[in-house]
């Protein structure tokens, strides 16, 4: 019985886990379809491998044709000494594809692999060290190994150009490095794949490294709850030093262990609810009145909630911007005039194709007023895209330093802080895990209920081939969405107020 062929993305995955590999091989149903952001990242991939060629131009494009065509096309490309995009060569039960093979000298070639990234990482060397040997290992002599990722500083003005948006690093040595061992790594995976029984493997750091891993909620099924992974900003190494250790729920957790003051106070409600005494039905929390008043009396009314929502994508639109810069589609704004008022609901979603920067920065100076906090969740996260507007738009810069930065207040100090934890939360600090513990409102019914999700979704019906109708029902959804984000706001201060002036 022939030997179940090992690609190159099979190789990958037997080096993050060996019981993945399996199941890919031999029970592929188990592994769930990618979500969304991966079939976008996929999507991106292709896009951005079309733009390298351009570097190349002239090749012999074998990109579309099936895995047999391929395959003999390539032995026929290779004779001719063309560039080749797509190059795939099959060999001794090994299978790799080469984003661009490039002919140097009388008989050698380059590879070049191509990533939609603006750095070289790990897994990248091993993507190219697999190449080689398949390709070496097929009698070619490869002479230099390249990753060509994006540079992070280009910036576009009029068409895009791909020699300059593309940076070529040579990663020779790295491939040699990643290269040891090769041989019997893939004569392993060979076994593994062929095997009837599958690997067991227990769950470690790799189930995230250095990609989320399919099989994790499979594998993870039996992690409890409250367990250390919930330990706030923990290493993972150390969360896997104590469940290894067999300590794997917060409350087992030795008063020894070294702790921060966070994480403290985690173990202690975890031990508190595991030896209730007098606890309400709700469960113990930690809540620190005092802390939490002094960030409540220092917000200035009228308070303007605020939210932001932006795309990033990998090739600039707009003239005079980089790649991955953010470009600001979206806001909602609650105003409320005095504590316990009405709040008036204001909202932006750009329409069009157009730069959505300069509308998006001047409906924000007409709505913010000259006095007043802006609250916000996270406000690097607002802060970096208002200063990147301002650079952009110079106009704005004295407006948003002199008032509008001093008076942003960020929500998210008081649960960072861990002024308020409720361990449901379950060692997190997002709005979306804070939200359900203090109110009843919740993302779980919305169209759209997640920031990556609405900024595939206004990209994909703004700039993409979609009729009216969908359009319409996507940016409703959007309006819903990103009303909830500053609505929460509202109401998780609306509760703190009420705990600090609980008389308990």
């Amino acid at each position: 019985m022939a030997n179940k062929l090992l690609t190159k993305s099979n190789y990958l995955l037997g080096l993050q886990c060996p019981k993945l590999l399996w199941v890919t091989k031999n029970n592929k149903e188990r592994i769930p379809e990618p979500d969304y952001s991966a079939k976008h990242n996929f999507e991106m991939g292709d896009i951005i491998g079309v733009l390298a060629t351009k570097v190349f131009p002239k090749g012999i494009d074998l990109a579309n044709l099936d895995f047999k065509e391929n395959i003999e096309k390539t032995k026929e490309a290779i004779k001719s000494r063309k560039t080749i995009y797509e190059a795939g060569i099959l060999t001794d039960d090994v299978y790799s594809r080469a984003d661009i093979l490039l002919p140097v000298g009388e008989d050698e070639w380059d590879i070049i692999e191509v990533k939609n990234a603006t750095k070289v990482k790990d897994v990248n060397i091993h993507d190219v060290s697999f190449q080689k040997h398949v390709y070496e290992k097929a009698g070619l002599k490869i002479r230099k190994c390249f990753l060509m990722h994006i540079n992070n500083e280009y910036i576009k003005d009029g068409e895009i150009e791909p020699e300059e948006l593309f940076i070529q690093t040579e990663i020779n040595d790295k491939v040699e490095e990643y290269s040891e061992g090769i041989e019997e790594r893939i004569q392993e995976m060979h076994k593994i794949i062929n095997s009837k029984k599958e690997p067991s493997c227990k769950i470690g750091v790799s189930c995230s490294d250095p990609y989320e891993c399919s099989l994790k909620c499979e594998c993870w099924k039996d992690v409890p709850k409250d367990s250390v992974f919930d330990f706030y900003r923990m290493f993972k190494k150390k969360c896997f030093e104590l469940y290894d250790g067999g300590i794997v729920c917060l409350s087992d957790v030795p008063e020894s262990t070294k702790l921060n003051d966070k994480q403290q106070i985690q173990r202690r409600l975890a031990c508190e609810a595991a030896s209730p005494k007098d606890m309400t039905h709700e469960g113990p929390k930690h809540i620190d009145k005092t802390e939490i008043n002094n960030f409540l009396r220092n917000l200035k009314y009228p308070l303007y909630y605020l939210d932001f929502e932006t795309i990033n994508p990998a090739i600039p639109k707009f003239d005079g911007m980089k790649p991955y810069q953010r470009i600001p589609f979206q806001f909602s704004l609650h105003i409320q005039k005095e504590e316990g008022g009405e709040c008036e609901h204001i909202s932006f979603l750009a329409e069009g194709t157009s730069d959505s920067r300069p509308k998006f920065m001047q409906t924000l100076k007409d709505n913010l007023g000259d006095s007043g906090s802006i609250l916000v969740y996270n406000q690097g996260f607002e802060k970096g895209v208002m200063k990147e507007g301002c650079e952009a738009l110079p106009e704005f810069k004295g407006w948003y330093g002199d008032n509008i930065e001093p008076r942003i207040k960020d929500l998210l100090d008081v649960f960072r802080n861990f002024h308020y934890y409720d361990p449901k939360q379950c060692g997190s600090a997002s709005i979306k895990k804070v939200l359900p513990c203090l109110t009843n409102l919740k993302y779980d019914d919305l169209e759209i209920g997640e920031g990556m999700f609405a900024s595939l979704e206004y990209e994909r019906v703004t700039f993409g081939d979609v009729d009216d109708a969908e359009r319409k029902k996507v940016r409703d959804a959007l309006e819903k969405y990103c009303e909830l984000d500053t609505l929460a706001e509202v109401e998780i201060v609306k509760e703190l107020l009420g705990v600090v002036d609980d008389g308990d």
